[in-house]
């Protein structure tokens, strides 16, 4: 039996344990440390990304998507247009001319534009005078009331008046050519003609001053009544 101790290990050999568990150490420290330093930061970015899934095989995950701001538009504003307008009336001159002008389609020298009651009338006088050989035309029939205005106005300048005008021609609304119910015979042969065997047609002269005009004024086979001094007599 000796006294003699187990060689010690020389002392480089526990130097480097102690330094190697040393590093140990530290480095779970470390670790430790930032643990709590992501734990305790509330304010870190990767607590500011949303958390979504991942893609499928591991893929990234799809972004979110991004909403467009809506955009608000003003109410759209009506403007009046041409049917909302409201439409003028026409006066009842103005409807009352309108209508007389369209009736004027056939010439004043048609025997087509007088009213049915004297153009029938007339068509059977003016076959019998034909056949007797007696030439007989219209030289005035219906005329528009704005030629019967233009009539009257040159013979309030000619005549200087509207009493000594009206012996001759009358203002639109008391014109019967404007209607259709008169008629200006030409020439003078079937003037006497007409004037003559008129009323077994219903045809009459009507005025002293004016041999060429005829209006339906009796029932065909009725004498005419007598004639008056002009159209002035008309309107008193």
């Amino acid at each position: 039996m000796t006294n003699d101790l187990p060689p010690r290990r020389p002392f480089s050999v526990r130097a480097r344990l102690l330094s190697v568990t040393g590093v140990v150490v530290v480095a779970s420290l470390l670790i430790w440390h930032a643990q709590v330093i992501d734990l305790l930061s509330f304010d870190s970015d990767a607590d500011k990304q949303p958390v979504v899934a991942g893609g499928p095989n591991g893929s990234p995950p799809p972004a979110p998507p991004t909403r467009k701001p809506v955009r608000k538009t003003a109410a759209p504003v009506e403007t009046p247009t041409s049917e909302s307008k409201p439409k003028k009336t026409p006066s009842p001159e103005a409807t009352k001319s309108s209508r007389n002008e369209e009736k004027t389609q056939y010439s004043e020298e048609s025997i087509e534009g007088l009213g049915p009651v004297l153009r029938g009338r007339l068509r059977k006088a003016m076959a019998v005078a034909k056949a007797q050989g007696v030439p007989m035309r219209i030289n005035s029939g219906r005329r528009s009331a704005t030629k019967q205005q233009r009539l009257f106005d040159e013979a309030l300048q000619k005549y200087g008046s509207y009493k000594a005008a009206i012996r001759w021609v009358l203002p639109p609304d008391k014109s019967e050519h404007v209607h259709g119910r008169a008629v200006d015979i030409a020439p003078q042969p079937a003037m006497a003609w007409l004037e003559r065997v008129g009323w077994k047609y219903g045809i009459c002269r009507v005025y002293e001053n004016e041999p060429w005009h005829f209006e339906a004024l009796r029932a065909p086979g009725r004498k005419c009544p007598p004639l008056q001094t002009s159209s002035a007599a008309e309107l008193g």
